[in-house]
C-alpha cells in the first residue's frame, strides 16, 4: 500500500510533487541530477524538509546545471555548507559535486545520464543499487529505490486507484514494459 497517495493529495508541500513528478518518466539530464541530489539529500531526513528547501537548494547548486556543479572546488563547498537554505553536511555537499562529475562521464559512455539508466534498463532493486553503488558517492538501497520509483524506472510511485497513476501510465514509465516478475526481488 502506497502511504503517499494518501497523505499527499491536499497537502501544501507534498501535492504537486506527487501529483505532477513522482513516478513520471524523465530524461533531462539536469532535472534528473537535481532529483538524484535530493534524495541524497534527503538520507535520514523527511522528504517533506528537502521539499520545503527545494528552491534554495537548487538556487545554491545553480540551477543543478551539472558542468557547472562538477566544476566547484573549496570555496563552492565552504559557501554551501554556511547556507541555511540547504542541508548542510559536508558529505552530502561533496558526494553531489563528485556525482555530477561522474555524470559528465556518463556522456562519453552512454550520451548522457538518461542513456545509461536506459542502457541498463531493466534491473531489480538490489541490481540497481548495486550499479548505483559502483557509479555514483552516497548511494544507499533507500535513495536509490526513491530516485528510480520518481523517474519511472522501479514500480511503485503510486496505487493504482490513485488519479496519478493514471497520468503516469499515459506516459509509459521503463518499468512498465517489463515483467513483474522481475521486480518481486528486491
Amino acid at each position: 500500500m502506497n502511504w503517499y497517495c494518501d497523505k499527499a493529495p491536499g497537502d501544501p508541500i507534498h501535492e504537486a510533487y506527487h501529483d505532477d513528478e513522482y513516478g513520471f518518466p524523465l530524461a533531462d539530464e539536469r532535472a534528473l541530477f537535481e532529483l538524484l541530489s535530493l534524495e541524497l539529500f534527503q538520507a535520514g531526513l523527511s522528504w517533506a524538509l528537502i521539499l520545503k528547501k527545494r528552491a534554495t537548494t537548487v538556487a545554491a547548486f545553480d540551477g543543478f546545471d551539472v558542468d557547472v556543479v562538477a566544476g566547484y572546488g573549496k570555496r563552492d563547498v565552504n559557501r554551501l555548507l554556511k547556507d541555511p537554505g540547504i542541508i548542510r553536511n559536508r558529505l552530502k555537499v561533496q558526494a553531489v559535486i563528485d556525482n555530477a562529475k561522474r555524470v559528465v562521464t556518463l556522456r562519453e559512455s552512454h550520451g548522457g545520464f538518461a542513456g545509461w539508466l536506459a542502457a541498463h534498463h531493466p534491473r531489480n532493486h538490489a541490481a540497481w543499487t548495486k550499479l548505483f553503488r559502483a557509479q555514483f558517492k552516497f548511494m544507499g538501497g533507500e535513495i536509490v529505490n526513491e530516485f528510480l520509483m520518481c523517474i519511472g524506472y522501479l514500480p511503485g510511485a503510486h496505487r493504482k486507484d490513485c488519479p496519478a497513476y493514471r497520468r503516469v501510465a499515459k506516459a509509459r514509465p521503463p518499468w512498465m514494459g517489463v515483467d513483474p516478475k522481475l521486480y518481486k526481488s528486491k
